[in-house]
């Protein structure tokens, strides 16, 4: 087991302090278990209802009180011998300056007597003075054959105890077992028996659930959030050029090698042109979950957390992986203009950093308005894998558009002349054309119509005046720019 082989080389470089953070206390208990019956060596546990006492035998140390933090310290630190101490949820006590001290004192006696503390929590922040005293323990997490193991286990103990064989087939379980990967064991197996207990049946549409019960368990506080509304590319008209370069990635994206795989694409383009719908889309296409981040809950005010708070989020995409991540109006984040104290140029530097560097499946697609206040390292070939420019839709696109946007609200189209409609929205987004929809169906709505006609559609699209006429000099400055320097999506 490479975590009883790791914890205990970490206990012979005689390290004072060990530092676990993990839900799965019992796992701890018993690996600790493990290595002291190895070592012969004696493991107590503190907790703060119980005080110190042996694992597995429940008596009171010494019968003393040890209940408090600092009883139980300088209890340890009174004695003559070694031993390991595991704290369980001592975290909201390290900012005391009795527990530092003492904390300091016994790892400093442990060259002359060897006591291992191990503090175990969700999370831990040691305060500085105990930083060098101090290393990080993790597990290792489950791979894929110990999680699709789990899954088959968990199979036949609902088969013993229902009497009937679990539904399912070797495409859907792997799905299953890659959206399990960079969770716990306990974590993965409660997934697992939600999965089967509901209906005795694991299922292809029951996947996008698996990953947002996992997101949910990876928390960010909103800084990464799970989009379980993916498009596939059928909801979306237009960006033919887009499509098919997706479609010829999608396969190595999958299954080749890192240096072969691709990394992602920039969209950007006028609001409301389709650029979030086909992020969405690239998802849903890809059979992949969408992970969206929003740069404006990265921001914190105090120093270094905002780029700490990335750094979590990009770790959180590897966990996730394969996945899509859709960082929406990256300029808001990066921008050249900002005037944040550096803190853009930091975001920057930690974005290119793990662009280049990481090795997992994550597929990022970054959507911008403002293309050009975009930074130049950004932009170039090698960060992401093309640029696409998303102009306004073209007549064909325009109608398309307007049928997916009826259909959607289950109107009937047959009886609306869609070109014509396209004809008279030229310079129309694609925001803009659904909102036509939107309010030709409220028009007609309380007059008991149960369908659209050519008439009222044409109505609300003529009483519109699209961002094409009010923006015409920024849309032209988007095409300029656009020139030589990134690919049409249609």
């Amino acid at each position: 087991m490479q975590d009883l082989h790791d914890l205990s080389l970490m206990l012979e470089r005689n390290i004072p302090l060990i530092l676990i953070e993990s839900y799965e206390e019992v796992r701890v208990l018993e690996l600790l278990t493990r290595v002291g019956i190895k070592r012969g060596i004696a493991v107590q546990q503190w907790t703060i209802s119980d005080g110190l006492r042996r694992l597995s035998f429940g008596e009171d140390v010494n019968g003393e009180s040890t209940s408090q933090p600092v009883d139980a310290l300088k209890n340890i630190k009174s004695r003559k011998h070694g031993g390991m101490f595991l704290f369980c949820d001592l975290h909201p006590f390290l900012d005391e300056t009795l527990v530092i001290r003492l904390l300091k004192d016994i790892a400093i006696q442990h060259e002359k007597y060897p006591k291992t503390l191990i503090l175990l929590s969700h999370k831990i922040e040691v305060p500085a003075e105990l930083q060098r005293y101090s290393v990080h323990f993790k597990f290792q997490l489950p791979d894929e054959a110990e999680l699709l193991s789990l899954v088959k286990e968990e199979a036949r103990r609902y088969t013993k105890k229902s009497g009937t064989r679990v539904k399912t087939d070797s495409e859907t379980l792997q799905k299953v077992v890659a959206n399990l990967r960079g969770l716990t064991i306990s974590d993965a197996r409660r997934l697992v028996q939600g999965l089967i207990v509901d209906d005795g049946a694991i299922s292809l549409d029951e996947v996008p659930e698996v990953s947002k019960a996992k997101m949910e368990l990876l928390d960010m506080d909103g800084v990464m959030s799970f989009e379980s509304d993916t498009a596939r590319f059928n909801d979306v008209a237009g960006l033919s050029n887009m499509k098919v370069w997706l479609e010829q990635r999608r396969e190595a994206f999958l299954t080749a090698n890192d240096d072969m795989r691709p990394k992602g694409m920039m969209l950007f383009g006028v609001q409301g042109g389709g650029k979030s719908l086909a992020a969405k889309a690239v998802a849903g296409s890809w059979g992949l979950p969408l992970l969206r981040l929003d740069f404006g809950a990265l921001y914190n005010k105090f120093f270094g957390e905002t780029e700490r708070n990335l750094r979590e989020a990009l770790k959180l995409a590897e966990t996730m992986s394969p996945c899509v991540v859709w960082i929406d109006e990256i300029e808001k984040g990066v921008s050249q203009e900002s005037n944040d104290a550096g803190v853009s140029q930091r975001l920057l530097g930690t974005l290119l950093t793990w662009m280049a560097e990481h090795g997992e499946k994550v597929f990022v697609v970054a959507t911008a308005n403002n293309i050009h206040v975009l930074p130049p390292e950004l932009m170039r070939k090698g960060r992401l894998d093309e640029i696409f420019f998303v102009d306004l839709p073209s007549k064909e696109a325009r109608a398309a558009i307007l049928d997916i946007h009826l259909r959607k609200r289950d109107l009937n189209s047959e009886g609306v002349d869609l070109l014509l409609l396209a004809d008279i929205s030229d310079g129309f987004s694609g925001a803009e054309l659904e909102q036509a929809v939107v309010s030709a169906w409220h028009s007609v709505r309380g007059n008991g119509a149960k369908g659209l006609g050519t008439e009222v559609l044409m109505r609300e699209i003529q009483r519109t005046q699209p961002l094409s006429v009010t923006m015409s000099e920024r849309m032209e400055s988007l095409r300029t720019w656009a020139d030589g320097r990134s690919v049409n999506a249609d």
